[in-house]
């Protein structure tokens, strides 16, 4: 058996997406350790045992430059819920920017949202 552990987001700075992500949308932080020039921070959605989000601070140009842009515009991050509806209303009052109104789709309802870095997310219930 194999599972997806986790995905690295490369982020502008470390307390900033925790803030987002652990205070703004209620995620947990699992790990915080300081590696000396670089932290290693783990997190993850509410309920969530495994498939973490590796926060990782740009730390050249280079990696500076995909902030919001790690996925070329697209949809790359998919937040499953299992209640649309709770957590869609939840987001709008902690201020979270959807694009669209929520859609319903023969897999699923869905509507896409953006981190404050940029990065575009599926909230997205399947049916």
């Amino acid at each position: 058996m194999q599972t997806l552990h986790a995905v690295t987001l490369v982020i502008p700075d470390y307390d900033e997406a925790i803030e987002f992500y652990c205070g703004t949308l209620g995620w947990q932080l699992a790990e915080d350790v300081d590696l000396g020039r670089k932290r290693w921070v783990r997190i993850l959605p509410p309920g969530a045992s495994d498939g973490s989000l590796i926060l990782a601070r740009a730390d050249s140009q280079q990696q500076q430059a995909v902030i919001g842009d790690q996925f070329g515009g697209r949809v790359g991050l998919f937040l499953r819920t299992d209640d649309f509806a709770r957590d869609h209303a939840a987001m709008l009052a902690a201020g979270v920017i959807f694009e669209e109104e929520p859609r319903h789709e023969a897999y699923g309802s869905v509507a896409v949202w953006r981190d404050p870095f940029g990065n575009r997310w599926d909230l997205l219930q399947l049916t």
